[in-house]
């Protein structure tokens, strides 16, 4: 039978159901982006409009299949065919140029510890089955070990963990330091939080504590601003005893990384070496799924895959303190969304 031209095609069932699901289920797309990054894309095109013949020399990748990759990409307004085979960077490419203040480009690489995380998800099936973090059964070691022996991905996650000015500012100020004489960095990484706190209070003295080679990484960093003389390194885990002395023991963003048994190892810990006199002061992001549901819901489920970790709201930090001997004495808000809880061991 022949048409008129005027009917109107329904979409199969196939088609209708992809239109609805489709933003949610494509896995193409995202890891195209994320070997862009990992290739250095961007950073080799620089503002030249290349052939693919040599943009696959300088980056030593296969001609055929990274032009397919392109324009995969540039169908979704990444990057920008300008003539058949010839590609150039476009606003959106240039998101993911090395030292472009969002660290896209560290926060996908394949090779670094943001590409390596998201990677893990491919193992989400384990983790919803058992309870147990993917990462363990898709990079063959639980990731803290990982971390240790893999040098690459350590840095990387050392310099992401660093990253954010604003927010380290924004931490650091959501406690008075004013009366505080040495505080503790547990758990500090490579001493962003540190620095910040010491550059902005002359008399404050520190103590970094992590694992040896973050440490060591941490003690280059601090020297290279001319602050190590006013801390001092302690490379070990937080599940041993900690240095005794500190005024305050912070703990930013460590807490999260554990299942509740742990944190409240970690915790007890610092309450242990803050002693009578002492304080320790949980700072972690949001605090409430009621700030952003989905974000809350999402950054729970990141911590669960690679860590066996999980988002808390406020009630919940101040249930862990209280079974690891803390009392809560007071919980504040920053301007950017750092929840910064005040605790005190408790006596008796």
């Amino acid at each position: 039978m022949t048409g008129t031209g005027d009917e109107t095609v329904q979409p199969t069932a196939w088609q209708a159901a992809w239109e609805v699901l489709a933003p949610v289920t494509d896995l193409v797309t995202p890891m195209a982006v994320r070997v862009a990054a990992t290739l250095r894309l961007t950073d080799l095109m620089g503002g030249d409009e290349l052939p693919v013949e040599e943009l696959a020399r300088r980056s030593g990748a296969d001609a055929d299949a990274l032009g397919r990759l392109l324009r995969h990409l540039s169908c979704h307004g990444v990057y920008a065919e300008r003539e058949p085979g010839v590609f150039a960077v476009n606003e959106p490419a240039a998101l993911l140029a090395s030292g472009h203040p969002s660290m896209m480009r560290d926060r996908l690489d394949l090779d670094g510890f943001g590409g390596q995380m998201d990677v893990a998800f491919t193992g989400l099936l384990h983790t919803v089955r058992t309870g147990r973090p993917a990462w363990e059964s898709i990079h063959g070691a639980p990731i803290w070990h990982h971390l240790a022996a893999h040098q690459q991905v350590g840095e990387s996650f050392d310099a992401l963990m660093a990253a954010g000015a604003d927010d380290l500012t924004d931490a650091a100020e959501g406690y008075d330091w004013s009366g505080v004489r040495h505080v503790v960095d547990v758990g500090g990484g490579t001493g962003a939080l540190i620095a910040e706190m010491l550059s902005a209070h002359p008399g404050l003295r520190a103590t970094l504590v992590d694992l040896p080679d973050t440490l060591e990484r941490g003690r280059r960093y601090l020297t290279g601003l001319g602050l190590d003389g006013r801390c001092a390194f302690a490379g070990q885990s937080f599940f041993e005893p900690l240095p005794p002395g500190g005024d305050v023991y912070v703990l930013r963003r460590v807490i999260h990384d554990w299942d509740d048994a742990d944190a409240e190892r970690v915790l007890r810990r610092c309450a242990d070496a803050a002693g009578p006199h002492g304080r320790v002061v949980v700072i972690e992001s949001r605090g409430g799924a009621d700030d952003d549901p989905a974000m809350f819901a999402e950054m729970d489920l990141r911590m669960l895959v690679i860590s066996g970790g999980r988002e808390r709201t406020v009630a919940d930090y101040a249930a862990l303190a209280d079974a690891s001997g803390l009392d809560v004495a007071g919980v504040r808000h920053t301007p950017l969304g750092n929840v910064v809880l005040d605790c005190v061991p408790r006596s008796g």
